[in-house]
């Protein structure tokens, strides 16, 4: 059954009223002047077809009706900030659906998961590893993070990292026949190919960096290709070959010492990895929360990064 109920701002306006006697200071409570809150009392008044204040000089008092009213009034208003507050702390807990490159979940996120969990142990992450954009309406995603330029239109976008890529391989090719001591040494080694933003565009591949390197002679066609950039850095862990790698995701790889940097200089490229999420004011607690993290994990403050 439908609930035929008065304006809300007209019953608050009562209701506060009524718990101080007084217009000014249930104005000075929601906010309002103190004649709003009258010409709201007024109109409830007129609604409902009966008094529920005397009007004084100075003063306010109770008619009968509106005495009888009031007390279950505040508990009704008491009860729906209760429900309020629920919603609230479900907000900040519950599920967190985070959409992730999948490359970014294998070799980043998934690895630091249980630093996230035991930091918020209210909220329980889903990672979901795709492609997909979110639309985050109908898709039950709250943030993601992508790989790209950063152009993504009505949402919030934070930079994690701008992109650079270099060569890299496992320490045991920097010795044997054919040591890896500079450019030339490629010649006689593996090249795996990392063919992920291919459909990007404009992504620096070995045929580009052999030729601002002086060696375009060394034939950058041959070798494995991979369609997914972990796969790649595992092939180079294991020895099979030299791939010319992303800094921000074999960051822990080379850290390890499982994959070095035998020479050469960082080449920055035109793309990086974002958290982007519906620009909602306030954030969702448990998005803030995520939000906070990653930034922190990632060495960012977060200030006035971010943009739109």
């Amino acid at each position: 059954m439908a609930r035929r109920l008065p304006p809300l701002n007209a019953l608050r306006a009562f209701e506060a009223s009524g718990r101080h006697l007084s217009f000014a200071k249930a104005a000075d409570e929601l906010g309002v002047t103190p004649p709003a809150i009258s010409h709201q009392v007024r109109q409830l008044e007129d609604h409902l077809g009966v008094p529920l204040f005397r009007r004084m000089t100075r003063q306010v008092a109770l008619t009968d009706a509106g005495r009888a009213a009031l007390e279950p009034m505040t508990e009704a208003f008491d009860r729906l900030a209760e429900a309020v507050a629920l919603l609230e702390e479900r907000d900040d807990s519950g599920v967190l659906t985070v959409s992730v490159a999948p490359s970014f979940a294998a070799l980043w996120l998934v690895p630091r998961v249980e630093q996230f969990t035991a930091k918020h142990p209210d909220i329980d992450l889903r990672i979901a590893a795709n492609m997909a954009l979110s639309d985050f309406a109908d898709d039950g995603v709250d943030a993601a993070i992508r790989y790209g330029r950063g152009n993504y239109p009505g949402l919030s976008v934070v930079q994690l990292s701008q992109e650079s890529i270099a060569p890299m391989c496992s320490p045991d090719l920097l010795k044997g026949p054919h040591p890896l001591n500079g450019p030339q040494d490629l010649a006689h080694h593996t090249l795996l190919h990392d063919d992920s933003t291919v459909s990007l565009g404009q992504s620096p591949d070995w045929r580009l960096w052999l030729r601002l390197a002086g060696h375009a002679d060394i034939d950058a066609s041959r070798g494995p290709r991979f369609s997914f950039p972990d796969h790649a850095l595992q092939a180079a862990v294991r020895g099979q070959g030299v791939i010319l790698g992303r800094l921000s995701l074999a960051g822990d790889d080379l850290a390890a010492g499982r994959l070095v940097r035998p020479f050469g200089d960082a080449l920055p490229t035109e793309f990086g990895y974002y958290l982007v999420h519906p620009d909602a004011k306030p954030l969702p607690p448990k998005v803030a929360a995520f939000r906070a993290w990653v930034l922190s994990e990632t060495g960012l403050i977060l200030a006035d990064e971010e943009t739109r």
